[in-house]
């Protein structure tokens, strides 16, 4: 064990005694591993980073939330003629569903609306996401607020002037003034302000609205100016499932009901969608993992250059240090302790260049987490990846001429540096 700990060591001399006899050589050895390591590290810190981000602002909605619409949220077989052709379901029907169907916990009536501005005195907050929705819609999205309230049922069914404002919004709007109670502008129309959401940040992908860009109003209001089948807004149906109840035989519950509402003949498919949130959520999951692996993929050539790099470095030292391994063959050393080595070296060189690409790495992160509203994670897994994948760059570079280092014969390998 004390041989192999001064093999280490040695090992560890030698390495460092290349890096400052060879600059320039080791350098452009090392970076291509320190690339590679930066390429694939920084897609998966940036996937992963993504990825937390979006569960964490999903986890605020039950996965198992279904979105009734003529859309869909997913790749579907209907062909896009067919879908354009899908009635868009109606506050009748939402009535309708919510009044029939059990197993329940809330439902809500929604539009996806185009984004629109909003002003105060001189101020003005432009593409605003608009959220028409019904009163249920603060349980189902679980929403919190720094001030004020989310309008009641009264004023949801009469399509009251009223509005929740998103974080950001408010502050655009009115700075450190209080919001609560002041008149915005939109839509043409005035519209009070009764609440502020609390700050929650933004993951790039919040479904029907929440975030701190948003601001929630009546949707009754916009059935008023719009109508049902105005293209400008697409209605949706929320629904809340209880906690543990049979998800398949919900949704067969649903589309029948619809079906029979719209009276959809026996054989012919649905024209709507029962869109599952937990569905899109997986679909991004195989979004990011496809980009995950993309990158994975394009970094691997960064990581066979850093590999030829240091391959050729250590044939350059084997070549330098014949004399040397000569010399130690014939003191006693085996063939195994020079294997050995080489091997250490090559490993070391790579861990350098790792050590480098992570950091990298992690200075970029921090640069990028203050400089948008985005949180960048390097974790301790991918560290761990990128460390495993140096070693193992190294022993694949520097088996073959640490294998030739330790086949040298003794006489040939001294009468070659004479």
């Amino acid at each position: 064990m004390i041989l192999y700990f001064r093999l280490l060591k040695e090992s560890f001399a030698f390495a460092m005694n290349a890096l400052r006899n060879n600059k320039l050589r080791t350098m452009l050895s090392l970076l291509g591993v320190t690339i590679g390591i930066f390429s694939i590290i920084a897609v998966l810190a940036a996937v992963d980073s993504l990825d937390q981000k979006i569960q964490k602002n999903l986890s605020t909605l039950d996965k198992n939330t279904i979105y009734l619409t003529s859309q869909s949220f997913g790749p579907t077989e209907v062909p896009r003629w067919k879908r354009e052709q899908f009635p868009n379901v109606t506050y009748e029907e939402y009535q309708n569903l919510k009044g029939s169907i059990d197993h329940v916990e809330n439902s809500c009536f929604q539009y996806f609306a185009s984004s629109q501005n909003i002003t105060f005195d001189s101020n003005t907050a432009d593409n605003v996401n608009m959220v028409a929705v019904t009163s249920e819609f603060v349980d189902i999205q679980r929403m919190e607020f720094s001030e004020g309230r989310f309008f009641n049922e009264a004023e949801s069914n009469s399509g009251r002037q009223v509005v929740v404002l998103g974080n950001d919004i408010a502050k655009n709007l009115f700075g450190e003034m209080e919001p609560v109670g002041k008149t915005v502008r939109m839509y043409g129309q005035r519209f009070t302000v009764i609440g502020v959401t609390k700050k929650k940040g933004n993951s790039g992908i919040d479904i029907g609205g929440g975030d701190d860009t948003s601001a929630f109003f009546p949707s009754a209001y916009l059935r008023r100016i719009y109508g049902d089948n105005n293209p400008r807004v697409l209605p949706v149906i929320v629904i809340k499932p209880e906690k543990g109840i049979d998800m398949a035989a919900l949704k067969g519950d649903i589309s029948q009901k619809l079906r029979n509402l719209r009276g959809v003949k026996q054989g012919d498919i649905d024209n709507f969608f029962v869109n599952v949130l937990s569905g899109l959520t997986d679909f991004i999951d195989g979004i990011l993992g496809n980009v995950r692996k993309g990158g994975i993929m394009i970094s691997f050539f960064s990581f066979l250059v850093g590999g030829f790099g240091i391959a050729n470095i250590m044939f350059v030292s084997v070549k330098e240090r014949t004399n040397l391994i000569g010399i130690q063959k014939s003191l006693g050393a085996k063939n195994k302790f020079i294997l050995f080595q080489f091997l250490f070296e090559a490993i070391i060189l790579c861990l350098i260049g790792g050590a480098i690409g992570l950091m990298i790495v992690w200075l970029l992160a921090i640069v990028l987490s203050k400089a948008l509203d985005f949180e960048f994670v390097l974790s301790m897994a991918n560290v761990l990846i990128g460390t495993g994948l140096s070693v193992v760059v190294g022993l694949i570079s520097g088996i073959l001429p640490a294998i030739s280092a330790s086949k040298l014969d003794p006489v040939e390998a001294i009468r070659s540096g004479i």
